[in-house]
């Protein structure tokens, strides 16, 4: 534990000192992606480069724990199903996943989308579960949280894309769902703008998905860094008393903005769908 603090102290005083590379900046070092898997002080991982068909693929930190979510979701999910086949009465986790599951259909997608919100439901609940396990999973030492990641959420806001405009088109006909992206009635003189304006904002939403969640999850994970090293910067133990508190506070505030994070995404992508499939609401 002592070699640990000053390890922590050493690479704060590098940062201040205006050094440069991950060692000399240990809060950006765990919040950003990279080919180790950090450890300490139980040692570190380095992760390999697959070489295949002639390109680099490096296996990096956020990558691991995709993986690591992706199979979660498979066994607990799995394993609810098939306990579902012995007996339809829930028990154990069956209970909270099936309150999730009841909260997504009925309080999120039916309210938002309507009538045909069951073609859209599969893809809601997999953005829901896959954000809330990657949030929680984060939370826990020696991880990471791929929701921090800019690009896993610039993908998770592409998948929202994609579901709302075929979504629009099946329902409305391309024709039909370019011209119902213009409201009715706007004078001929305001058209030109109108329509760039809506052209531009399929894009934005999505945009924000993407960097609403992607902040959200940074964020925390830094204000909890950043307070614990306030013990070193300020070069005294007893800002303990202070600092590790408020940092504990942060944290379980974090158990909730998981939570809250995966319910706002998924809540946003059922409403954009909702607006482009039934545009004449």
């Amino acid at each position: 534990m002592t070699d640990t603090l000053h390890t922590v102290a050493d690479t704060v005083a590098r940062a201040a000192e205006g050094g440069h590379g991950a060692e000399d900046n240990w809060i950006m070092h765990h919040i950003l992606d990279g080919n180790v898997l950090d450890f300490k002080p139980f040692g570190e991982i380095h992760l390999p480069t697959l070489h295949l068909f002639g390109y680099d693929l490096p296996i990096t930190k956020h990558t691991v724990f995709l993986w690591v979510v992706a199979l979660l979701m498979i066994f607990v999910l799995r394993a609810a199903a098939k306990k579902y086949k012995k007996s339809m009465v829930p028990s154990g986790v069956q209970n909270m996943l099936e309150i999730i599951i009841v909260f997504v259909r009925d309080e999120i997608a039916k309210n938002t989308i309507g009538k045909g919100y069951e073609n859209f439901l599969p893809y809601l609940l997999t953005a829901f579960f896959f954000i809330l396990f990657s949030n929680f999973l984060g939370l826990i030492p020696f991880t990471a949280t791929v929701t921090s990641n800019i690009t896993v959420t610039a993908v998770l806001a592409t998948l929202s894309f994609l579901t709302i405009q075929l979504g629009g088109m099946r329902k409305n006909g391309v024709f039909g769902y370019m011209k119902g992206l213009v409201p009715h009635g706007i004078p001929i003189v305001f058209l030109p703008v109108i329509a760039v304006v809506e052209f531009i904002g399929l894009f934005t939403k999505p945009f924000a998905l993407a960097i609403r969640l992607f902040a959200n999850m940074t964020a925390g994970h830094i204000v909890i860094y950043a307070l614990f090293s306030l013990i070193f910067v300020m070069k005294s133990f007893g800002i303990a008393f202070l600092s590790v508190p408020m940092a504990l506070f942060v944290y379980f505030l974090e158990i909730l903005v998981a939570l809250l994070q995966a319910y706002i995404f998924t809540m946003l992508s059922s409403l954009f769908i909702g607006m482009a499939v039934h545009q004449e609401h």
